[in-house]
């Protein structure tokens, strides 16, 4: 098994990993991840956590068919509890999971002392990027990277973080569409855009026809719409 093995959104998460890296991958389903990175040898060390039996078991599986167990242990926990701070891990990937199942399996890992502030956080989220991208700004981490790939008619974003001395100030708006992918604003990022802008324009229409008090809503869903029609039309000079 080597990383071209991989589906292409884990394929764009290996990219990110550094070199040597003491690896942990949460919620790894069949360890995909970690065991193509050891047989390349990019990794020193990993951690394929899973919280069911059943991904935990086939996890197992993977690792001893290539011949790991003694150098990525796969561990029965929720979320960052399958890692220690004696482990010394160096970088986690996140990945398939909703922005905001991977802010709170974050926070969750922070108040419960299994973050050390050094890792480089490699997260890919379903849904939810501006919440998980909120978090990370909260709690000064530097966005160092973005990608965006589109696989099997699904678009996935990719963020990579850091710890560092100084954070930047994050716009609102930077924050709701990624700071690096709205400077590239590659084809996909403009697909995503003109599919929500769309979805944005029909829910903004059903809101004018609601009787419930929705202003509050109705001036989000506007302000959002402006922001996409602005960076579409940037897009397109």
């Amino acid at each position: 098994m080597n990383a071209k093995d991989l589906s292409l959104r884990l394929q764009k998460a290996a990219e990110y990993v550094p070199q040597g890296a003491r690896l942990a991958d949460i919620g790894s389903d069949h360890a995909y991840l970690p065991v193509a990175l050891m047989l390349q040898n990019k990794i020193s060390y990993g951690i394929a956590g899973e919280v069911v039996i059943g991904p935990y078991k086939s996890a197992q599986k993977q690792v001893a068919k290539n011949g790991l167990e003694n150098k990525i242990d796969v561990r029965l926990a929720d979320g960052l509890e399958a890692v220690e701070l004696a482990d010394e891990i160096s970088a986690i990937t996140i990945c398939g999971m909703g922005g905001v199942l991977i802010r709170d399996i974050l926070q969750r890992g922070k108040e419960k002392n299994r973050l050390s502030g050094k890792e480089r956080l490699i997260l890919q989220p379903n849904v939810g990027e501006r919440q998980l991208r909120q978090w990370l700004f909260v709690e000064n981490y530097t966005i160092v990277a973005e990608a965006i790939i589109a696989e099997n008619n699904k678009i996935y974003e990719l963020i990579v973080a850091e710890k560092a001395l100084t954070t930047p100030e994050y716009s609102a708006k930077e924050l709701f569409f990624g700071p690096q992918l709205m400077q590239e604003k590659n084809p996909i990022f403009i697909e995503k855009w003109q599919h929500k802008l769309a979805k944005s324009e029909r829910i903004l229409a059903s809101l004018h026809q609601s009787d419930q008090d929705v202003a509050e809503k109705i001036e989000a869903v506007t302000e959002e719409i402006a922001w996409i029609k602005e960076v579409l039309a940037d897009a397109g000079k």
